[in-house]
């Protein structure tokens, strides 16, 4: 199916100014951009009216079933929140309350703007099924803790189930689904496991997932008892030699910072989650200067309580111009990148996360003619510092739209809606 998108504007790397421009689709893949007409007819066209067409948002670390926590041990510190709230809750999880919290999550995203999401969690087969019918695209991952330093890692249940939603589920519904490793954290897992899964990964030729430094408590205990940062142990035992997706990385030092540029490893940026749990501030600035590659992500709904990626964006956009006393900390441009090509890049999607002939067509459609973005000097200034969920008009992902002013199509959002508020409401019964 071809779809053009005429009169729209561009973020402003695209090179077309202030100026409308026309976007052709043709099935999955973005065929045409430019200020002329594409030849051929399409069959069908959107009106963009001075709108901007801006890449889909890619939210790079999340736990979409935690859904089922929102607002559920909020202005708790961390440990108290995990030890009290959290952990016990999650002894709860079943199939079909794990499937309900991703597709409402995953409904949530789509509105928001998000078109793919890396997740970290348990019963992988409902969050797989989950995204297969809501016609996104997910790295999932089974979050693997192990405490024995004589674990048996061939037979370990938690390795066995990542491993099986691998040869299940990888690259499953046209490639839009991939299955990543994941070693929860450098305090959750013995040195054996580590070694174990990263030499399982690359064995596979996948990515791992997994939390690092996120709080000073994490960062200082693993010094006390390991003598190195947990950088610089998860290098120690090889992690790092695949393709890895870091999470929050806030506590992380100057030579931490050298490691993970060295190794090419992703950082997920989750500035939202940081600030509401009280973990810190990232060194952007530091990071963005070596090079790496950062992504943003929501983290879960009980540490964040929305997921949108295009909130994120805002927070990190502004909270490192404070951090810092610079106003130039942080560029508009920039965040946009975290938020799309970068995501796009961390989860090892090719011609994914642009508005470019040959890339993906995972698009949205932003009203900038609502009254908050009145009146528009600069699209990437627009989105960047204006723009609201609601602004998004229409997402697509893989050339198809998913989410239409207001509409799904691909969910009955009443219906699962209504069934998703009974499964929440009779969890701890």
């Amino acid at each position: 199916m071809k779809i053009l998108f005429k009169n729209v504007h561009l973020p402003e790397e695209y090179g077309f100014g202030m100026g409308s421009v026309n976007v052709l689709v043709n099935d999955k893949i973005i065929a045409y951009v430019g200020k002329d007409l594409p030849s051929g007819e399409a069959d069908r066209i959107i009106e963009g009216q001075g709108n901007l067409l801006a890449p889909a948002f890619y939210n790079a670390h999340c736990h979409s079933a935690m859904t089922l926590f929102r607002g559920y041990g909020d202005d708790l510190a961390l440990r108290e929140w995990l030890d009290t709230k959290i952990l016990p809750a999650e002894e709860l999880l079943n199939d079909t309350r794990v499937y309900y919290g991703s597709v409402m999550a995953i409904a949530e995203m789509i509105k928001n703007g998000v078109v793919s999401f890396s997740d970290m969690y348990f019963f992988l087969d409902s969050t797989a099924r989950a995204v297969g019918e809501c016609g996104v695209k997910a790295n999932i991952s089974r979050s693997v803790v192990s405490f024995d330093p004589d674990l048996d890692v061939l037979t370990d249940s938690r390795i066995k189930e990542g491993l099986d939603a691998y040869n299940k589920w990888h690259n499953e519904f046209d490639g839009r689904l991939r299955v990543d490793m994941s070693v929860h954290a450098e305090y959750s897992n013995v040195e054996k496991c580590c070694r174990y899964v990263g030499e399982l990964a690359k064995d596979l030729g996948t990515g791992i997932q997994l939390h690092l430094s996120e709080t000073k408590s994490e960062h200082e205990k693993c010094i006390a008892e390991r003598g190195m940062t947990p950088a610089e142990f998860f290098e120690s035992t090889g992690v790092f030699d695949v393709p890895v997706t870091a999470a929050h990385c806030v506590w992380v030092s100057d030579s931490d910072i050298k490691i993970l540029a060295d190794k090419g490893v992703s950082v997920a940026h989750n500035p939202v989650s940081n600030l509401k749990l009280a973990s810190g501030i990232m060194p952007y600035n530091k990071m963005r200067d070596a090079g790496i590659n950062i992504a943003l992500g929501t983290d879960g709904v009980a540490s964040n309580n929305k997921l949108s990626v295009l909130r994120e964006m805002q927070y990190a956009a502004l909270i490192h111009k404070g951090n810092t006393y610079s106003a130039c900390a942080t560029r508009a441009s920039d965040m946009i990148k975290c938020a799309t090509e970068n995501g796009a890049r961390a989860q090892g999607r090719e011609k994914c996360g642009r508005v470019e002939v040959g890339y993906n067509a995972d698009l949205i459609l932003v009203n900038m003619n609502s009254v908050n973005n009145i009146p528009v000097f600069s699209y990437d200034s627009a989105l960047t510092y204006s723009a609201c969920e609601s602004d998004i008009l229409i997402t697509m992902c893989d050339g198809r739209i998913l989410y239409e002013y207001g509409e799904y199509t691909s969910i009955d959002i009443e219906k699962i809606t209504a069934e998703a508020k009974d499964v929440f409401a009779h969890y701890f019964d």
